[in-house]
């Protein structure tokens, strides 16, 4: 999947927040957060390529167990970009949903201020209060119409 990514935040950052709530940081962990900062928006599989590219200790287990730790500490997010596994991204392109062409595959994060309108609407009319950072739609890009 493609996507344009934002610039990460100093490392110290989450660092700190990892010895405050008590957890360990280990240089897998370092990697991983790595490989999603560098990658975007990426599938554990992918983030697994990517650590495997520094370092063979890594197994799948660990990716996964650790980006459930990240996305706990709120360091990443996961979406569901396509049928398959969850799609983790770094929680420094600030909050964002997703729309996915289902042609190319392209991955375009866009500002959740576009559903404002949707988002007023959704509470009047139904007290429903939209977490926009899971939503992705589905549809054609530009490229592909």
């Amino acid at each position: 999947m493609r996507s344009q990514r934002a610039s990460t935040p100093p490392a110290a950052d989450w660092r700190t927040q990892l010895r405050e709530r008590g957890y360990r940081l280990t240089p897998q962990r370092e990697l991983i957060l790595a490989a999603v900062e560098r990658l975007g928006h990426a599938t554990p599989d992918e983030v697994l390529a990517a650590v495997r590219e520094q370092s063979s200790a890594v197994n799948v287990s660990t990716v996964y167990r650790t980006l459930e730790v990240l996305e706990e500490l709120g360091l990443v997010r996961h979406a569901h970009l396509s049928d398959r596994a969850p799609t983790y991204h770094s929680v420094t392109d600030g909050e964002h949903f997703h729309l996915v062409c289902r042609n190319c595959r392209r991955v375009i994060s866009v500002d959740p201020g576009v559903l404002n309108p949707l988002q007023d609407e959704l509470a009047a009319d139904h007290g429903f209060t939209v977490d926009v950072g899971h939503l992705t739609v589905f549809g054609r890009c530009s490229e592909c119409q």
